[in-house]
């Protein structure tokens, strides 16, 4: 990574590279915070460590001092519990934590250190070359529990960046991805291995975005499905000139249709792409041509950096920016294969999404799949977001259940009814047993937690 910022500070050391909690910083002061950051990890002798803060700019120092020196780093979720802390530090033994936050500094545990970046001690010598080896852990999205531990290697990352780097001088690009994710390092990549210049609201809701947005010309976005059916529904009531986007990107998720043909509505001279990547496998390029899934020639191409298949219904992966391995497990073939766990169906020449493996909802025997029914209620009139997820039944394992945020001041009874309406047509396991309006739905990563759920005492 350190690389990436050293190309544009040999030239373009001016450049606002990143804006953050702590304010802008050019291309040559993250090269300089990073080297100093590097001095003070090489001082200190540490080899391992996690990052917990919310201000990017420190964020992107630290990890392309770790990729400077050789150090595997890992970041957290910046906002992450005390107590969570410990028990990834714990299960990716994990002795020291870089974070800018007070409460997480003034810990005293016997088998964890917290410092803060710049409390580390420095002989002030300089760092020489790249090392040979230079390990990332990215930690997945853990939904079902403690997160796996994903290594990966800083070269095989900027290897992919630098092949596919155009000219982004003079873009802004928004951060709506935290930068513990594979998506948030992936678009921390792309945007510093371009030049462009990198946005990251303080906080990642639709509301405090959008007033980013305007207040630094971002003209590139990238954001899950899920984020962006938010920020569409803020759009639509904020009073101000809509944003000129350029560049409209979704991954995370399948993008379904309707959320497409809204995004082209919205932003008619916006070029729209969707990124199909994961953590284990990287990522798989982009999808520019505004329809949604992937083309079905991809499954013919079986050289290159990427290559995909489809085994019994499921969408299987090879990548040159794949993973070296998990944590605490040996190191994989560079041919491996990977199911990616996407359930998938041909359709003419495109490759249709039908949601993940885990998501499958069994109604007595009869699978269920939550994204086309979500793509149906998507469209009932004051509907802004739906989730929908199996909920345990003792008769017949599962049953379907809807939780629907509201457009506006709409009545709930109204609004369930409408749902259970639109899927009237559907064969009798599809339909909703149970719908319900809420003020939010439950996400980890602005990504949608489906899969099956227990009732709520008194539901």
């Amino acid at each position: 990574m350190i690389e990436l910022l050293r190309a544009v500070a040999s030239h373009s050391a001016d450049r606002p590279a990143v804006i953050g909690e702590s304010g802008r910083r050019t291309y040559g002061e993250l090269v300089a915070d990073a080297e100093d950051y590097a001095q003070r990890l090489r001082t200190q002798g540490i080899e391992r460590f996690a990052i917990v803060s919310n201000d990017i700019p420190v964020v992107v120092a630290l990890l392309a001092a770790a990729s400077l020196t050789g150090a595997e780093a890992c970041v957290y979720a910046p906002d992450i519990l005390p107590d969570e802390m410990l028990r990834q530090a714990e299960a990716f033994a994990h002795t020291v934590v870089i974070s800018d936050r007070s409460e997480l500094l003034d810990l005293d545990l016997p088998d964890l250190t917290v410092y803060e970046p710049k409390s580390l001690a420095t002989d002030g010598g300089p760092v020489g070359e790249l090392p040979a080896a230079r390990p990332l852990l990215v930690l997945t999205t853990g939904t079902t529990g403690t997160p796996r531990g994903v290594r990966h290697d800083w070269a095989r990352q900027v290897a992919t960046i630098v092949r596919a780097a155009r000219d982004g001088s003079g873009q802004a690009w928004l951060l709506a991805y935290g930068p513990q994710q594979f998506a948030g390092l992936q678009v921390l990549l792309h945007v510093l291995g371009s030049g462009a210049t990198l946005v990251a609201p303080p906080v990642r809701r639709p509301l405090a975005v959008l007033h980013a947005i305007h207040e630094h010309g971002v003209d590139h976005i990238s954001a899950t499905p899920t984020f962006w059916r938010f920020l569409l529904a803020e759009l639509r009531v904020d009073s101000r000139p809509r944003p000129a986007l350029v560049q409209v990107t979704l991954g995370g998720e399948a993008a379904p249709a309707s959320l497409l043909a809204d995004l082209h509505a919205t932003f008619p001279d916006a070029r729209i792409s969707h990124v199909y990547a994961g953590s284990e496998f990287g990522s798989t390029g982009s999808v520019r041509d505004g329809l949604d899934g992937l083309p079905a020639a991809l499954l013919d191409r079986g050289d290159g950096d990427v290559a995909i298949k489809i085994v019994e219904g499921e969408l299987w992966v090879r990548s040159t920016a794949a993973m070296v391995g998990y944590y605490g497990e040996p190191d994989l073939p560079d041919d491996q294969w990977w199911p990616t766990g996407d359930l998938v169906e041909i359709e003419g020449d495109r490759v249709r999404f039908r949601g993940r493996k885990s998501e499958v909802i069994n109604v007595g025997g009869t699978k269920v799949h939550p994204l086309p029914l979500e793509e149906r209620i998507s469209g009932v009139e004051g509907v802004r977001a739906v989730r929908v997820y199996g909920r345990p039944n003792p008769l017949v394992g599962a049953v379907v259940a809807v939780d629907v945020v509201p457009e506006g001041d709409v009545d709930e009874a109204t609004l369930r009814d409408a749902v259970r309406a639109a899927c009237a047509d559907l064969p009798r396991p599809w339909q909703p047993r149970v719908v319900q309006v809420v003020a939010e739905l439950e996400m980890i990563q602005g990504k949608i937690v489906r899969g099956s759920v227990e009732p709520a005492a008194g539901d």
